[in-house]
């Protein structure tokens, strides 16, 4: 394991060497500075965990030593020696920005040990912090180059900071759920709950009780009290997925959680405050939908209060090689493979594609041929084969003259349920439907549920 290195500022030879001696032997790798100037110097051109230095020192004094510190990397902890009984002084210092500080006694030792530990500790957690929201940022960036991803990414940028409610637009498997967690993990929530709700998946008669909660007793198999998804998110930020599929009478019910931040539980009579970041999607046009009277007015004006609207994939095929290389890369970290990318006129094929499923069907096309490919350039077979598949199938629904509508739907539904391997949501994703109209299509075109 590396060493962790520690400037050590004193002008005070006999005290420094002591210092150094003391921490070498703890296992650290210390580096004395006999002045201020000196362990600026070294400050600036070698990376440090730890500051020590004596607050009165000739020229430079350690309050200068300390600000500057700060002002280079405010980071790294600082911890300031000072004499017996020089109180103040340290709570001086401590106000300007040390961590910690140490006097001069004969339990220094000690001491020393314990509180460097302390604040190397406290380093090694800012470390991992600053690179876990790296990791995050990555995971959850919306990859591209197109002028509308740009712009995308500054209004995400823009947003993620306030407490204003968002509402992102697109067409299924534009990446909606994507931003929304970037917007959650971009903010000074990020530390706290991010919670997912799928509005269609959710059965009419109990998606009240999911979001809200209920009180034992407050309805047949009310057994004991529920805690809702709102209180589970508080501090943090809640995603309303497919938020056009809300039914009327819950509709009334988040309005008023927007207005006046607190929720009432099924069953209960108590107001309930709660602290949430809500951002909803929509592969709907809630416009019309308001137009048409199938969504509320009042509820789409307090949804969009910013809205972020995602382009088709059709749109921005430039991205595609970005996205091939962003997915190349996640999946051979995921299975320890070693894809070095795509072969000769694979990227044209797949900007020939109109992809009709978006990012994620491209993601699913490049994870399939990663996994196939392994190792080395994917044969741009891959790719055809995918698009054969499912022109075939197309072409097999037989759309001809005198086939009534409810014959194409339903010839339609099926073969993509087909396509999807029966996986009901990316079906319903593909379709452009709620999983409640996938599933009351299929009961009433008598197909099992399983």
């Amino acid at each position: 394991m590396e060493k962790s290195h520690i400037l050590v500022v004193d002008d005070d030879s006999l005290f420094r060497e002591s210092v150094v001696e003391i921490l070498e032997r703890q296992g650290y790798d210390p580096v004395p500075a006999s002045n201020g100037d000196e362990a600026i110097r070294l400050f600036m051109n070698t990376p440090f965990d730890l500051v020590i230095s004596d607050m009165k020192m000739p020229g430079m004094s350690g309050i200068e030593v300390l600000e500057k510190v700060k002002g280079i990397n405010a980071e790294v902890p600082f911890c300031m020696v000072t004499a017996f009984g020089d109180v103040a002084t340290a709570v001086d210092a401590m106000k300007k920005g040390a961590n910690d500080y140490i006097q001069k006694t004969d339990t220094i030792i000690d001491e020393m040990e314990f509180t460097v530990k302390r604040l190397l500790e406290y380093h090694s957690l800012i470390k991992e912090n600053r690179r876990l929201k790296s990791v995050l940022s990555r995971r959850y960036s919306y990859v591209g180059k197109n002028a509308a991803v740009e712009e995308i990414r500054k209004l995400t940028d823009k947003v993620a900071p306030s407490r204003s409610t968002v509402l992102v637009s697109g067409e299924s498997g534009t990446g909606k759920e994507l931003v929304a967690r970037s917007i959650h993990f971009s903010s000074n929530r990020c530390e706290n709950q991010f919670i997912k709700v799928n509005c269609a998946a959710l059965p009419e008669g109990l998606i009240e009780s999911e979001l809200f909660g209920h009180e034992k007793g407050a309805f047949t198999g009310a057994v004991k009290q529920k805690t809702g998804k709102f209180e589970l998110a508080s501090g943090g930020t809640i995603l309303l997925d497919e938020i056009g599929e809300m039914p009327a009478t819950v509709q009334v019910k988040l309005l008023r959680v927007l207005q006046e931040k607190e929720i009432n539980r099924v069953g209960g009579d108590v107001p309930i405050s709660v602290d949430v970041r809500v951002v909803a999607t929509t592969n709907r046009d809630l416009g019309s939908d308001v137009g048409d009277g199938r969504f509320r007015e009042d509820l789409f004006y307090r949804l969009n209060v910013f809205h972020i609207s995602l382009p088709p994939l059709r749109e921005r095929k430039d991205d595609i090689p970005s996205l091939v290389d962003h997915f190349i890369q996640k999946y051979n970290d995921e299975n320890g493979f070693s894809v070095d990318g795509v072969g000769e006129n694979g990227i044209e094929k797949l900007k020939a594609w109109d992809w009709p499923g978006n990012i994620r069907e491209l993601e699913n096309t490049i994870e399939r041929a990663v996994v196939l490919t392994r190792s080395g350039l994917i044969d741009s077979s891959l790719f055809e084969l995918r698009q054969n598949a499912f022109e075939k199938q197309s072409d097999a629904a037989d759309i001809r003259p005198g086939l009534t509508i409810a014959s194409a739907e339903k010839e339609l539904i099926l073969r993509t349920l087909e396509h999807c391997d029966q996986n009901r949501t990316r079906a319903a994703k593909m379709l452009d439907i709620s999983i409640r109209t996938l599933r009351n299509k299929l009961k009433e075109y008598a197909v099992s549920a399983s």
